[in-house]
């Protein structure tokens, strides 16, 4: 399902000033049309597409998953300010789904444990006040929640892998029929882990899910079918796979590795 058709830039978008404003990605606009339910961003750092990921989760008010709630976010405030400048076309607007960054993911591991340890230390606090029924009544709220947390999210998240966790965090927070907008989600990955991601992918559209994906990798770019963008190009424009940067150094390289060492 294609949730989200066409991403304009407002007239007045002209007329702002300071960043993200100064980027080329702005000052070149051009509508972008997405046509298929997997669009990557692809691009050297600096080029925008991050920026515009999350200026897209902010004016479609997508929910963040890790980190600060977007209109609170202080990183997010550049963000927020395009998102205002934003003009969405939709075929079916839909409030479902979520807005992730890989640097958020950690965080979000780190207070999870960190909640499932201030749960269980309730929990065992309650045993120098109460006994018997009343111990269960009153332990009954700080393990239950944490049970919650362990049944959503694993017993202890530090002691899998990050990939591991990553794809469990996907997993549990995923609906049917969202719109989901991740940056650079190949960061905690593994390559096997990126193949599992995909696989995930492709279930979930199948459920009528979305997907825009900020990437370097070029094994996410290989989804079927996927459009991908360009913003190393003013305005940004729809490449081939075969055609994009970080596909044509990473095959040259596995294909000749020696050839690019020898100048080290």
């Amino acid at each position: 399902m294609i949730h989200l058709q066409t991403i304009n830039l407002k007239p007045a978008a002209s007329k702002q000033n300071g960043f993200p404003f100064t980027l080329p990605l702005v000052q070149n606009f051009g509508e972008i049309e997405l046509r298929s339910a997997v669009s990557f961003f692809v691009g050297e750092n600096g080029s925008g597409k991050s920026t515009l990921i999350e200026a897209i989760a902010a004016g479609v008010n997508l929910p963040a998953v890790g980190g600060e709630d977007i209109a609170r976010d202080k990183s997010l405030a550049h963000a927020r300010a395009l998102g205002k400048q934003l003009k969405f076309g939709w075929r079916n607007k839909t409030h479902r789904g979520f807005f992730l960054r890989a640097e958020d993911f950690f965080n979000f591991a780190k207070r999870l444990q960190t909640t499932m340890a201030e749960l269980q230390e309730i929990a065992d606090g309650f045993e120098d006040e109460y006994t018997g029924y009343a111990l269960g009544l009153a332990q009954g709220s700080a393990l239950g929640q944490r049970q919650a947390l362990i049944e959503r999210y694993g017993k202890d998240p530090d002691a899998q892998s990050h990939g591991e966790s990553f794809l469990k965090l996907f997993q549990s927070r995923f609906v049917p029929g969202g719109l989901y907008l991740l940056d650079e989600p190949e960061a905690p990955l593994s390559p096997q882990r990126q193949l599992a991601l995909l696989s995930m992918i492709k279930e979930m559209t199948a459920q009528d899910a979305q997907f825009l994906i900020a990437t370097h990798s070029p094994i996410l770019m290989a989804y079927p079918e996927a459009q991908i963008f360009s913003f190393d190009a003013h305005p940004v424009r729809e490449i081939a796979y075969d055609d994009v940067e970080h596909v044509s150094l990473t095959r040259a390289f596995l294909n000749n590795p020696n050839s690019f060492l020898r100048y080290l």
